[in-house]
């Protein structure tokens, strides 16, 4: 299970440490939050206790409105399940009670200066980003007009070479040669670069180049969306598809299957062009139109009258 430090939450966002701070090095597992409500008036049967425990306004008022003794007991009440951490929004300031517990405990209480709602959305997209789970594969990542695509073959096929092309054309650069996937949801697979390779493509004869230095900062994009799994190979002669609609193939990355085009290579053969098509179709299919059918329908037509 990935996992990530209550330390690098804190210099992601720029939290403020109050207390625990010798628990810095507490492990975050689950990528939701949750604001304690229930648990304030002593319900514990579904309380998420490895999640971040985010108190707002709502909850610090609540606590305020609390006699010292009933406010020190539901606080301890909370802080005996060890959760991760605690971090405090709005700048809130009348948090001494917590302040002395989560020095007790050990328990890291922070503090960020942002609203509830907004810095739980920007915390909830970064734990599903930092928490998914992930694979490497030898491959190019490009946006083709909004649309992630993998472009896969052996080495030397001419992978960089195309995705170099569709940069020229105005299409956006993510990841050469290792690609990391990420699934944040049980259908989005999420593409990207390794940190190490970022911004770099490789380009035989030539060498690496930057794609932002040579061509600005439009020309890359940090991550995409995977739509698309492009495989070009070799020409293989009596083996291309000329029936009017090929046959949907996919290929699986961690459980999410993914549309799969092969692109058999020719000199003379566009590769940037025939991609930029099967990006466009692919959108067209997702608005419910179909090429083929529409031919069909025409013909069928043709013959009726």
């Amino acid at each position: 299970m990935k996992s990530i430090s209550v330390q690098s939450l804190t210099d992601m966002f720029h939290l403020e440490v109050l207390a625990g701070a010798e628990g810095m090095e507490r492990m975050i597992t689950r990528h939701q939050t949750h604001r304690p409500g229930l648990e304030f008036v002593g319900y514990f049967d579904f309380f998420p206790m490895e999640r971040v425990q985010v108190l707002g306004r709502k909850e610090i008022t609540y606590l305020l409105t609390l006699s010292v003794e009933e406010r020190m007991l539901h606080i301890g009440n909370i802080v005996k399940y060890h959760p991760p951490c605690f971090i405090v929004t709005s700048g809130q300031q009348e948090i001494p009670y917590l302040t002395l517990f989560c020095n007790q405990e050990g328990i890291p209480l922070l503090r960020t200066t942002e609203t509830t709602t907004e810095f739980i959305a920007k915390l909830n997209g970064y734990l599903v980003k930092a928490l998914a789970p992930e694979m490497s594969i030898h491959a190019v990542c490009v946006n083709v007009s909004g649309i992630g695509i993998l472009l896969r073959g052996k080495s030397g096929i001419g992978k960089s070479e195309t995705a170099h092309t569709l940069i020229r054309r105005g299409h956006r650069f993510v990841a050469d040669d290792i690609v990391v996937l990420k699934k944040l949801g049980p259908a989005t697979l999420l593409g990207t670069h390794n940190e190490i390779t970022r911004e770099f493509l490789a380009l035989r004869s030539i060498g690496l180049i930057n794609v932002v230095r040579q061509y600005g900062r439009t020309a890359f994009q940090d991550e995409t969306r995977i739509v698309l799994d492009i495989e070009l190979c070799p020409w293989k002669e009596d083996s291309l598809n000329n029936e009017l609609e090929a046959v949907p193939q996919f290929t699986e990355y961690l459980g999410i299957q993914i549309p799969h085009i092969e692109v058999q290579l020719q000199p003379g053969r566009d590769v940037a062009s025939l991609i930029e098509a099967a990006a466009n179709n692919w959108y067209l299919r997702q608005l419910g139109y179909s090429a083929a059918e529409e031919f069909m329908k025409r013909v069928e037509d043709e013959m009726q009258s």
